[in-house]
């Protein structure tokens, strides 16, 4: 990448709009694909940098892809796009049980603050395991912060490979999943019949 192309970039995450900016905006509209798998069809954003978006979703893609073109400028379909097709590719390594973790670039500069650190602490659970809001917000750094970290994991843009689905209540019950227990119901028994 240029010092150019850098710079331009970085103009436009701290909000600018000159010409030169809106030819560059035209150049990155990052790419989608729909990708079908054992919990629904899971939207996949990225741009050429990294992912923007990777989780599944429970109805028409249109109101996601709103939101994304909202923040982003246009969303473009991009079937063969390289990353979004790493990030396929990986989805499905992990629904055949034959990946425990992701390697992908994530935009994780849309999360910032406690989100951020729950997350980052929510990306130590090991595979197969789960742990308690309580125990996530000790490890992010704020004890009595459960239910912030409830939030970050229902505002994450990317649910399955920043595990949220490991992060269950006090009791050990698995909660709502965005409103789709089942799926986190499939994930965690997914993960536990692989075996550790």
């Amino acid at each position: 990448m240029t010092d150019r192309s850098q710079m331009s970039r970085r103009h436009l995450r701290d909000g600018g709009t000159t010409g030169e900016d809106v030819v560059m905006i035209a150049a990155l509209a990052p790419r989608f694909l729909l990708h079908p798998s054992p919990v629904g069809e899971v939207l996949i954003v990225a741009s050429d940098e990294a992912l923007l978006t990777v989780h599944p979703i429970h109805g028409p893609a249109e109101p996601e892809l709103e939101g994304l073109a909202r923040r982003y400028g246009d969303v473009e379909p991009g079937p063969e796009h390289p990353l979004a097709r790493r990030a396929a590719d990986q989805l499905d390594e992990y629904f055949a049980r034959e990946r425990r973790g992701f390697d992908l670039p994530l935009d994780v500069d849309q999360t910032t603050g406690f989100t951020r650190l729950a997350l980052e602490a929510i990306r130590q659970i090991p595979y197969g395991e789960t742990a308690g809001y309580g125990e996530v917000a000790i490890a992010a750094g704020s004890p009595g912060a459960a239910r912030a970290v409830g939030t970050a994991c229902a505002n994450t843009p990317f649910s399955i490979v920043i595990p949220v689905h490991r992060v269950v209540r006090a009791d050990g019950s698995l909660g709502e999943y965005g409103g789709h227990p089942e799926v986190k119901r499939f994930l965690v028994d997914l993960e536990r019949a692989a075996g550790v």
